[in-house]
């Protein structure tokens, strides 16, 4: 069995079309990388791209499509709707065949020591090689984001895995780890009203939101913790944005596993509450690569009664509407049509 590694770093650049393609020229230069896709998001100003390969092959690709973004950001002069907090804001590594997530783990530490080291980035572990609890969730890592960083690193609690704890104006910090495969999934709405898409993400993601009393103050537990409300949805993290291109609001979600809330789940989650406050959904999209499995699941969800792959498939892409804003491509969109 071939040993293949997903990689699936996040530039913080989607408009300059030179930076995005020289980062992933850099990338795809690397012998043994199969470049699959970059994907520029002008609203979020952040760039998602995805190759795979043998380990050692992957790894060479991340750093030095970190090098380059290095180079070629400048994070403070960024701006966009998507958390972030470096330029090359967070990479992780996703076992595919014949690597294990301890593989993973170990490829996420070494480009870590390597990044930190060379580029003199801080780099924190997340994740599966995250180096302590509070460090797992990556939305926790980014709490502050860019704007808050240089603060941030003066806190020995959040000193860095590698690299200084030294303020990178430049390329502030980055993220990396291993996970399992995730789906980038976001839910189209027919409002530009923002606060409706964030009100529908606190309720579907597995967070929640915190307790509030009548004042709006937290609720507080007997150890004086905050006492939160889960939302509907398991190994799902979301929130609510606007894409001025559209001039819509969007629910992005992060399916960070597709087992437990598959797409259609998901989408059918944020119908029914966007029809509770008054809006209602009008597609979707998948932002880099999807397994087959989760499109058949909703195909079968959709179509029961269609019995062959291409069918079931065509049944998920139309109900889910991911034809909304560009033809939905299988061969370019499943990850194993790229293998």
């Amino acid at each position: 069995m071939a040993r293949i590694v997903e990689c699936v770093p996040n530039f913080s650049e989607g408009r300059n079309i030179r930076i995005i393609n020289a980062i992933a020229g850099a990338i795809s230069a690397v012998p043994g990388v199969k470049f699959i896709s970059a994907e520029p998001d002008k609203d979020y100003n952040r760039t998602v791209v995805t190759f795979v390969g043998e380990p050692e092959a992957v790894l060479e690709g991340a750093f030095l499509g970190t090098r380059k973004a290095a180079e070629l950001i400048d994070m403070s002069q960024h701006h966009g709707e998507h958390p972030r907090i470096g330029a090359t804001d967070v990479v992780p590594f996703v076992p595919v065949s014949g690597v294990t997530m301890e593989d993973c783990v170990r490829l996420s530490k070494e480009f870590g020591a390597r990044v930190g080291m060379e580029l003199q980035i801080p780099v924190y572990l997340y994740e599966a090689a995250a180096t302590r609890p509070e460090r797992k969730n990556l939305s926790a890592i980014r709490k502050g984001e860019y704007e808050g960083l240089a603060e941030k690193l003066k806190d020995p609690g959040w000193a860095p895995d590698f690299g200084p704890a030294v303020f990178n104006a430049a390329s502030g910090a980055t993220v990396t780890g291993a996970r399992m495969f995730l789906i980038a999934y976001n839910v189209n709405l027919d409002t530009n009203d923002v606060k409706i898409a964030s009100e529908i993400a606190l309720r579907i993601r597995e967070s929640g939101r915190i307790r509030k009393d009548g004042k709006g103050n937290p609720v507080l537990d007997g150890k004086n913790q905050k006492i939160t409300i889960p939302g509907s949805l398991r190994a799902v993290k979301a929130m609510g944005v606007l894409l001025e291109a559209q001039n819509i609001a969007q629910v992005s979600i992060n399916l960070v596993n597709y087992h437990l809330t598959p797409p259609h789940m998901a989408f059918e989650e944020v119908k029914k509450e966007a029809a509770s406050l008054g809006a209602r959904v009008t597609g979707s999209e998948i932002v880099g690569l999807t397994p087959k499995d989760a499109l058949l699941m909703a195909g079968k969800y959709y179509a029961p009664d269609v019995s062959g792959e291409e069918e079931t498939l065509a049944a998920a892409v139309d109900a889910l509407g991911l034809g909304q804003f560009e033809p939905f491509d299988l061969q370019k969109k499943v990850i194993e049509a790229q293998l």
